[in-house]
């Protein structure tokens, strides 16, 4: 199993952790993650486990945009995704500046038992994304109101809504998609 890239004790929460998806491990569990209904947003519903695997695969040789799996206190509770914006397709929608990181968060089905969880879960996973970067940038789908309010609420400053083009290249095609931009400076 892959070392943890980060670890964080969040008070009366638990001790989160980052490491490293292991395509060929995670895949099965990622599979059923982003093939439930409440994942329509993450793009990946109607994947073979194989599919998963490749995917996170790709990713993985990537430099410029890295999957994590996030553990609290040793159970996997969401998928988490960072990128550089300029090597990616939301680079090409605003203007990145250096020390931008962008970031993708899929929490896993049957978690989030109380209010506050995700809040607690996102403290950890903005200070894991700022150790290095000054800002994030998120583009949830511009129909997910319910994630646009949650990054509202972790204090991330709502941006324009923009168009992100296709991306259509031999490992991977990604549809055009509406998202809403916002921001979180630290």
């Amino acid at each position: 199993m892959t070392t943890a890239v980060y670890v964080q004790n969040v008070e009366g929460f638990g001790t989160v952790t980052v490491r490293p998806v292991e395509p060929e491990r995670d895949a099965p569990l990622l599979h059923g993650w982003v093939n439930e209904e409440r994942a329509r947003f993450w793009g990946m519903t109607g994947t073979t486990v194989e599919q998963v695997r490749d995917i996170y695969a790709h990713l993985d040789s990537l430099t410029t945009h890295h999957g994590f799996l996030v553990g609290l206190d040793d159970e996997p509770v969401a998928l988490f995704q960072t990128y550089d914006p300029g090597a990616d397709r939301v680079g090409e929608c605003y203007e990145a500046l250096p020390g931008d990181i962008g970031v993708h968060l899929l929490i896993a089905p049957g978690t989030a038992p109380q209010p506050g969880w995700t809040g607690r879960l996102l403290t950890a996973l903005v200070a894991f994304s700022l150790r290095d970067h000054t800002r994030i940038v998120v583009d949830p789908d511009a129909a997910n109101e319910k994630a646009i309010a949650r990054m509202v609420r972790a204090g991330f400053e709502l941006g324009p809504e923009v168009v992100l083009p296709e991306v259509d290249l031999p490992e991977v095609f990604i549809p055009e998609k509406k998202a809403r931009l916002a921001f979180l400076t630290r």
